[in-house]
């Protein structure tokens, strides 16, 4: 088994879903002891934002039909989304940034979401092709939005990732949630223990739809 373990938080040690995203991987391996670990630090590696070059692989594969700036972004591309399709379970931290995902996820997801490797388009509308996979992501909120119309509303985070990841045809995506931990002491370490208690119950294996866990 293989686990592609991915970090996106720019607060490096005071990161709470660096620390989230490590206590799930941990716990993970604690269970799963023939998992083979890869990690990627998109801070540290943040592949550059789509251009023109770097759509680059929607284009026909021929050298001749590329330029050397394409050329180099495709070899990005091409090895993230061989990572990816090469891994069986993905944890991502993903914090919430401005109601949304770190601009450095969205990049990888930019580079990962290829036509006719992790999706295509059939005469019945798009078809993921990345499915069988486990998606476990460490959902961190400086805020509370999951308890009300209004904050469900708000957030672009969850429900964006749950549908991309969907689209990619993966249906096994489990939240680990910790919200609140900009609200003080005491609401970050509940919000914290809630989370822990949840950690373990989100790396039993697979799930089903009724088996994805949120830590409210």
């Amino acid at each position: 088994m293989k686990l592609l373990h991915i970090d996106s938080s720019i607060t490096g040690a005071q990161s709470v879903s660096r620390q989230l995203t490590r206590d799930i991987v941990n716990t993970w391996t604690a269970s799963h002891p023939n998992t083979a670990v890869e990690y990627l630090d998109l801070v540290e590696n943040t592949p550059s934002h789509l251009s023109a070059e770097s759509l680059g692989f929607r284009m026909p594969p021929s050298a001749e039909n590329l330029t050397e700036a394409q050329r180099r972004e495709n070899a990005v591309s091409e090895a993230l989304v061989t990572q990816f399709l090469a891994a069986d379970v993905i944890v991502v931290g993903a914090p919430l940034y401005n109601f949304s995902i770190p601009s450095q996820l969205k990049a990888w997801i930019d580079r990962v979401a290829q036509a006719g490797r992790t999706f295509t388009y059939t005469a019945t509308g798009p078809k993921g092709l990345a499915g069988g996979k486990t998606v476990i992501v460490a959902s961190t909120r400086g805020g509370v939005y999951s308890t009300s119309e209004g904050g469900r509303a708000m957030e672009h985070q969850e429900s964006y990732l749950q549908t991309v990841f969907g689209f990619l045809g993966i249906t096994d995506v489990r939240f680990v949630r910790a919200e609140g931990v900009a609200m003080g002491d005491a609401k970050k370490a509940e919000a914290l223990t809630l989370a822990a208690a949840h950690i373990k119950a989100s790396t039993q294996g697979a799930a089903n739809e009724d088996q994805r866990v949120q830590a409210a």
